[in-house]
């Protein structure tokens, strides 16, 4: 005899077993996460090899990994819309009641694709593209991918262009860790941190609109040097930012450091040991928070970082609440290079002078034919860069970014890939959130701070 189907629209005769039995099954292919008894051992490698640093070949039985196997265990997602995944950031995750013992994050839900875009765009129009990635440092993008263009020409900038560009990034640096500060306190539960890391940004961002002509993206790092001089009065401003800010930056410790209840959040959580966030990759205040101090700034100098004086922030458990110590007095630090670079800034070109690849200056376009033509050609045919490769990285707030440029000798790279330190540092998050609960997971996403353009660009 066969089953009906009822009013209600149920199958009758069947045991709640066989109704499920009768769901058809879907399948999110390799991004989909198995109970770790059913989780296969190349998969296994994927997720605990990097930090087990396993030889080739060898496979991980799931017997010989550290977690207690529980008789109800189930796969919840966080994200791709939650507001503490700071952005479309899917995390999936194996949980014992409230325990996580596992996560696997899933990227690609922006998906922009503005690595492929930057090869149909010439080297001019570039920054224009990378300059929206990071988007809470976009002056970083602009600065890697005109300074691996200028080495391919080979070109040597003037002296003042240089500190300029020193000058909008350490300043870029700050808003974008206060920018950092706001969110992680709101994550955490401080509403008055999110009020203050805004007012303060909102100072650099005012300079920034002021210099650049937008708040964000400004396509104002340009190869050959950047788009305008500094306006009038520029010193003034900066001077008010470095009076204003490192007082605020007290009431933010006396706010959040020794507060009890912050530190509850954040002592002891989401460890990462100096060996694990090596063997992961990480970068920035990530790999610094463990105890490892490599800045690029120092380590690898590049502009005219070796002409100023700073210290390199480290921490030394790895926790969440080093992570937060070392970007709070990386803005000290920072604040303390831009009062250096105001004392230093020479006078002389914002760009170089070099036909092939700066545009006439803008009177000259009202006045003379051949700049009008110079002009029009420089905007719409760009310049042809010699053949070859390179790879420039540079210190961003989040970590090692670089920029690999390849030239075929046309007015478009050939290939463009982006180191973006976001999408590497996104790897530490397993091995973060193992053993803690969801709770630990908010703050220790916030901690890595990612930006999901950055990830993925």
């Amino acid at each position: 005899m066969g089953k009906k189907m009822n009013d209600t629209g149920k199958v009758d005769g069947l045991s709640e077993e066989e109704r499920f039995a009768l769901i058809p099954e879907t399948s999110e292919g390799p991004q989909e996460m198995q109970l770790l008894d059913k989780t296969n051992s190349n998969e296994l490698s994927a997720e605990f090899g990097s930090t087990l640093r396993l030889p080739e070949g060898i496979d991980v039985d799931p017997g010989d990994i550290d977690i207690e196997f529980a008789d109800e265990k189930m796969i919840i997602n966080m994200g791709p819309q939650h507001p503490s995944t700071h952005g479309v950031l899917r995390l999936m995750m194996e949980l014992d009641g409230e325990v996580i013992l596992r996560t696997k994050p899933v990227v690609g839900y922006l998906h922009t694709g503005m690595e492929k875009t930057g090869e149909n765009l010439t080297y001019l129009q570039g920054p224009t593209n990378v300059t929206r990635m990071d988007y809470l440092s976009p002056l970083f993008n602009e600065l890697v991918f005109s300074m691996a263009a200028e080495e391919l020409l080979g070109l040597e900038l003037p002296d003042r262009a240089t500190w300029i560009r020193m000058l909008m990034t350490e300043l870029n640096r700050c808003s974008s860790h206060l920018m950092w500060m706001a969110t992680n306190g709101m994550d955490l539960g401080s509403t008055s941190m999110m009020l203050y890391g805004f007012r303060e940004r909102e100072m650099v961002l005012a300079f920034l609109e002021k210099a650049t002509g937008l708040r964000m993206n400004h396509n104002y790092i340009r190869p050959g040097g950047v788009a305008a001089d500094l306006p009038d009065g520029w010193e003034d401003d900066v001077m008010s930012i470095l009076e204003t800010i490192p007082g605020r930056l007290d009431e933010y410790d006396e706010l959040l450091t020794g507060q009890p209840i912050f530190r509850e959040r954040v002592d002891n959580v989401g460890i990462l040991t100096a060996e694990q966030a090596l063997a992961l990759s990480a970068t920035g205040p990530i790999l610094r928070s463990t105890g490892v101090a490599w800045d690029l700034r120092r380590d690898m100098p590049y502009l005219n970082y070796d002409q100023v004086e700073f210290d390199v922030i480290v921490g030394s458990v790895g926790d969440c609440f080093d992570r937060y110590s070392v970007r709070l007095n990386e803005i000290r630090e920072s604040l303390r290079i831009i009062s250096q670079i105001v004392e230093k800034m020479p006078s002389g070109d914002y760009r170089i002078q070099d036909k092939k690849v700066t545009p006439p200056p803008r009177i000259r376009i009202d006045e003379s034919m051949e700049a009008l033509i110079h002009h029009f050609k420089i905007f719409t045919q760009g310049f042809k860069v010699p053949e070859g490769e390179v790879y420039v990285a540079i210190e961003s707030p989040r970590g090692e970014l670089g920029c690999y440029l390849v030239s075929d000798g046309s007015n478009r790279p050939y290939r463009m890939h982006i180191r973006g330190p976001s999408f590497v540092n996104l790897q530490t998050l397993p091995t973060m959130l193992r053993g803690g609960i969801i709770a630990d997971a908010i703050a220790a996403i916030s901690s890595v701070d990612p930006v999901m353009g950055e990830v993925d660009r």
